[in-house]
């Protein structure tokens, strides 16, 4: 008899928790699924302005299209409680000269994050989201431009340099496969010095996995995520390519070998 009101309280402890856990996975859904509606939306919209309008106007509004859709969806999630957001650091590069943004890349939501602040800046994108109906429309309008094939990624990424515009490009190539930073390729130094701009850091530091590599879409994680990103130095166009790829490996490992968030423990998923 006298564990009985322990019981109780355990069960509804229990109870609580289930409750805010499938709370939290319906949030998340509903996050992707607003996703989902914006980018097509953004699609409607750019078919027929890609059609109809000069290119560089269509790139122009194309990129600003994108950045406010980027900054809505954001505040949908802040709004939902799912993530929260410190993006100031980037105004500060709005109206500054043509260069390549160089982020670690830890997270799906990265290049949303940056393109979001940042309405004249063009992306390198895999080949099969540059295809995809769901953000191929998009980001043709915008003028992104694929990852394949090299040569034509180069030529293409130099010319819109030197026309004036940001390049957002992930050193990594790719989300972060080891902590805290993937090997930097040669590419970013590459588009660098062809085009003659400087390339400037950036580091993005979470509390979570999410959306990591190997990060499952049915995983739930504590919520809000939260996610923080501040101006690393701007590099010269480098000389030595190879040289350029091992220093600014060498930088990013060095300053997000203890980046965290100290308010915040790390989150993991849900079981």
């Amino acid at each position: 008899m006298p564990n009985k009101p322990n019981a109780v309280m355990k069960e509804k402890v229990a109870q609580r928790a289930g409750r805010s856990q499938l709370h939290e996975t319906v949030r998340l859904h509903l996050g992707f699924m607003l996703l989902g509606v914006i980018c097509l939306v953004v699609s409607l919209l750019a078919v027929p302005m890609r059609v109809i309008l000069p290119r560089m106007l269509s790139q122009r509004i194309g990129r600003k299209l994108i950045a406010k859709a980027s900054r809505n969806y954001l505040r949908l999630l802040d709004y939902m409680g799912i993530c929260r957001f410190d993006l100031a650091a980037l105004d500060a590069l709005q109206d500054g000269p043509a260069m390549i943004i160089a982020p670690n890349h830890p997270s799906l939501l990265d290049a949303i994050m940056i393109l979001s602040r940042l309405p004249n800046a063009a992306c390198i994108m895999k080949a099969d989201i540059v295809n995809s109906v769901l953000f191929g429309a998009g980001a043709r309008l915008a003028g992104y431009i694929s990852n394949t094939p090299l040569r034509t990624m180069v030529q293409l990424a130099v010319a819109d340099l030197q026309h004036g515009s940001h390049l957002l490009l992930f050193p990594e190539g790719t989300r972060t496969t080891r902590f805290p930073v993937g090997p930097v390729q040669g590419t970013t130094g590459l588009i660098a010095k062809y085009a003659g701009v400087p390339v400037q850091t950036i580091f993005i530091e979470t509390n979570s996995g999410f959306l990591g590599k190997g990060w499952s879409l049915l995983w739930t994680p504590k919520m809000p995520v939260t996610y923080r990103i501040r101006l690393g130095k701007r590099f010269d166009p480098p000389r030595d390519t190879a040289q350029f790829a091992s220093e600014l490996d060498h930088y990013f490992q060095s300053e997000l070998a203890h980046a965290q968030l100290p308010d915040f423990p790390v989150s993991q998923p849900s079981a």
